[in-house]
């Protein structure tokens, strides 16, 4: 067994790489894939940067050099249901690009053409599994499970909040987490994202971002590192 943990920026990996056993660091696509262990478990932990390019490409190297069995996206994201609240998690049951628009040839709005499915499915037992990491690490985090929204753009604003929500639908809204879901889908992997939330996407999320960005990625290292235990 070889996971593969992806986080957009340094903050949602730092935890991560100073807790593993550190084996080998391999440079590829100006990432550098941090090969080691963590309880154990064989596991391949890199930054992407930020988008959904980066995020793609850093998961396609994940399976084709380093053969991993599992992918983990760890990170922080904004709420988009106004029942999750800033330091909740946000497990994925499915994720979906809320930038995606091919709807003039009759696609649904964040369908990609020509793949036959709708959204990415992501692996149950592994939700299952993070769920009971959080109760044992975390058990006073609320937890959400639902469809996580990707595009290339921080969400600020209400008015593009709802047109989210009424386009995509979805539990957050993030910049990575669909690409690596479109690429684990295509290579048949098995995948979960993990989001702690930051802000609200509104108004107030370029308020509240700063504040709480760090508190939020460690939350969601602390459930990722648990999560491997049972993995």
């Amino acid at each position: 067994m070889k996971i593969g943990i992806i986080g957009a920026m340094e903050v949602e990996v730092e935890t991560l790489k100073g807790s593993m056993n550190v084996k080998n660091v391999v440079k590829k696509a100006s990432m550098e894939f941090y090969e080691g262990t963590i309880e154990n478990t064989e596991v391949v932990v890199v930054r992407s940067g930020i988008g959904k390019v980066n995020a793609g490409i850093c998961a396609q190297i994940l399976a084709d050099i380093f053969g991993v069995n599992k992918i983990i996206n760890t990170g922080i994201a904004g709420s988009l249901n106004n029942d999750i609240n800033i330091g909740d998690v946000v497990l994925s049951t499915d994720a979906i690009y809320h930038d995606m628009d091919v709807r003039v040839f009759g696609y649904k709005m964040g369908v990609v053409p020509q793949l036959g499915v709708e959204s990415f499915v992501a692996d149950a037992d592994m939700r299952e599994k993070a769920k009971a990491a959080i109760g044992k690490v975390a058990p006073d985090i609320g937890v959400f499970e639902g469809r996580v929204a990707s595009g290339d753009q921080f969400i600020s604003g209400k008015e593009t909040k709802d047109r989210i929500i009424a386009d995509v639908g979805g539990m957050c809204a993030e910049m990575e987490g669909a690409a690596i879901a479109q690429a684990c889908y295509l290579n048949n992997i098995p995948y979960l994202i993990i989001r702690a939330i930051s802000d609200k996407a509104d108004g107030t999320a370029d308020v509240d971002y700063p504040t709480f960005e760090a508190k939020a990625a460690k939350d969601c290292a602390a459930l990722t590192m648990e999560l491997i235990k049972n993995l």
